[in-house]
């Protein structure tokens, strides 16, 4: 692993220096001061992919699943959209003890909360996201979402946010949600279309992008799926991570 950007004495180095877990922690740091921060985790194909055959996995790499586990570790709460769970059989976040004393001197819990974002509450509850979390799962919906799917939830031990005065989650709303339970260092894992509506009510404070070396063709999502801008919205790059071909990039809002 070595830096490209910012420039350090590591981007001279051709092979840069074993990177530990210490290392990545610090690399990904959420920002000093930010009163609530959002950042989404996706990796992509050089001709925009963001899967294969269904699945992020063959675009991936032991690398990237280093900092998809750094970045979890480091969070207070990811969230995720409801299709995401349904398709992958999602599970709870698991405590690791690598990161067990950052996260105990940073007032965390043993691991990261999941957060589900679902309008319709059609979820299986008794997966053990549900049932056998490490911390209560938690769900976001909208105020008009069915009675009885928001009692089965609770039923479940999910405890629920209405983020949203109709059906659809406002997603500003979900992260002032969130925040007021003092999950502040916030993360989304998508999918595609959970990141794309993010982006359209303009919550998104950061997107950690791996590039991956692969072309795939074909007619895979792209990493955000969903109505377009009227303006893009720019962000500024704001670090560059490069091993065996692969770039991490973080880019934050100007």
């Amino acid at each position: 692993m070595r830096r490209l950007f910012p420039v350090t004495e590591e981007t001279s180095d051709a092979d840069g220096p074993e990177w530990g877990l210490d290392e990545l922690a610090e690399a990904y740091a959420y920002p000093a001061g930010a009163e609530v921060w959002l950042r989404a985790n996706m990796v992509s194909s050089l001709d925009g992919a963001a899967q294969h055959d269904g699945r992020s996995q063959p675009i991936s790499s032991d690398t990237d699943m280093r900092v998809f586990g750094t970045l979890r570790a480091l969070a207070d709460v990811v969230v995720v959209g409801a299709e995401t769970v349904r398709l992958e059989g999602y599970r709870p976040a698991r405590a690791r003890a690598a990161f067990a004393e950052r996260r105990a001197a940073a007032g965390q819990g043993p691991a990261p909360a999941i957060a589900v974002v679902s309008a319709s509450l059609d979820l299986d509850f008794s997966l053990p996201l549900f049932a056998r979390p490490l911390v209560p799962t938690l769900v976001l919906t909208g105020a008009t979402a069915p009675l009885d799917r928001i009692r089965a939830a609770r039923e479940a031990g999910a405890e629920v946010l209405v983020a949203g005065d109709g059906a659809r989650v406002e997603m500003n709303q979900a992260v002032r949600a969130l925040a007021e339970r003092g999950l502040t260092r916030q993360l989304t894992e998508g999918g595609p279309r959970l990141l794309a509506q993010f982006i359209a009510d303009g919550a998104l404070d950061e997107l950690c992008l791996t590039v991956s070396p692969v072309l795939t063709a074909g007619r895979a999502q792209r990493i955000a799926d969903g109505p377009g801008l009227a303006v893009p919205d720019r962000f500024r790059l704001a670090s560059v991570l490069e091993e065996a071909g692969f770039l991490f990039t973080q880019y934050r809002r100007n």
